[in-house]
């Protein structure tokens, strides 16, 4: 993977084991995003979390929320109800819409001796449903030593950690690339730009991360608005989408055609998907899609021409608005 460079943006994450933190003197000290532990498991809130998601908006951080996949998740069930955890927090704290960085998903141990294939299940899971819940795609935290045990992820952004000031982490498991690095500890690894790991308004050790670019970049990559016109959205029309019977999130009516999120239709379908999102640009099997729109940050694309070329079966209730997937071999 690359190395670190200079101008790119610093960060911390945090959680309520950092004790209180004045968020203004974190700012001041070149800090510009921050990562605050939300949730752990399917009940634990960080008691921290409200607090901190104020306190450090209001200091003018840009903001992300993680949670920690508990060793008791051993089951696409159980990620299901931890991902219900993390979004009851993020809605408590205002809803998606108050954090400028992507939900994360921080997943490090399997202390319950989960095969891989049983582990990617439970990540995959879990990523899925929070990105249905929240609309935002997210990322997925880990360590160079645990990242081996997931496959097929690695169209989501990576953020990794390897405390070393030299040591770029390995490629791994389809990943060639980070989005952050969280290349500290506070206390071993590497250092800030100015060649300490202390960090002003925390008073013991905390965490320290790099985003590959700079501040601009980083609102750029992760923070852009909708792409689709006023004008264009106010002619959308929203309905729910459904796949074998099951409500999976929300379908548009775009120009009289019905629109679905790319990456549900696509995992659907068992289509190989990757995103540019540099030049926001969609390839099917390595093909790649002329009309994408992307509405609140999320692509949507026609449903009718490639579920059918794919041998699924497509139909619209107009009545109820629900756009209907039937895969094939489904009744």
């Amino acid at each position: 993977m690359q190395s670190r460079k200079k101008g790119n943006a610093q960060g911390i994450d945090v959680s309520h084991h950092n004790g209180n933190i004045d968020f203004k003197k974190v700012a001041a000290d070149g800090i510009s995003f921050v990562f605050i532990k939300a949730t752990q498991g399917k009940s634990f809130r960080s008691s921290k979390f409200l607090q901190f998601v104020k306190d450090a908006k209001a200091a003018g951080l840009l903001i992300g929320a993680y949670h920690y996949v508990d060793d008791s998740a051993i089951s696409p069930e159980a990620a299901h109800l931890e991902a219900a955890n993390f979004f009851k927090a993020i809605q408590a704290a205002g809803g998606i819409e108050v954090f400028d960085l992507p939900p994360v998903m921080d997943y490090e141990s399997n202390k319950s001796g989960l095969s891989k294939a049983a582990l990617t299940a439970v990540a995959k899971a879990f990523l899925q449903e929070v990105e249905r819940l929240t609309g935002v795609r997210p990322i997925v935290y880990t360590y160079p030593s645990f990242i081996g045990n997931f496959s097929g992820l690695s169209d989501y952004p990576l953020w990794i950690a390897r405390y070393s000031a030299t040591q770029v982490p390995p490629g791994a498991s389809g990943w060639s690339r980070w989005d952050f690095w969280q290349y500290s500890d506070g206390s071993a690894g590497g250092t800030l730009p100015s060649g300490i790991r202390k960090v002003n308004g925390i008073a013991g050790s905390v965490d320290l991360n790099e985003f590959d670019g700079t501040v601009g970049e980083l609102r750029a990559r992760f923070s852009e608005k909708p792409t689709v016109s006023k004008e264009q959205a106010s002619t959308i029309k929203d309905g729910s989408f459904q796949i074998n019977g099951e409500n999976v999130g929300k379908a548009l009516l775009f120009d009289g055609k019905t629109h679905v999120p790319l990456r549900v239709l696509a995992d659907a379908l068992g289509i190989p998907l990757r995103w540019d999102n540099a030049k926001k640009v969609a390839f099917l099997n390595n093909r790649k899609l002329q009309s994408v729109q992307l509405v609140e940050g999320i692509a949507y694309v026609q449903l009718r021409p490639i579920a059918e070329s794919y041998g699924a079966e497509v139909s619209w209730d107009s009545k109820n608005r629900i756009a209907v997937l039937k895969t094939k071999g489904e009744k």
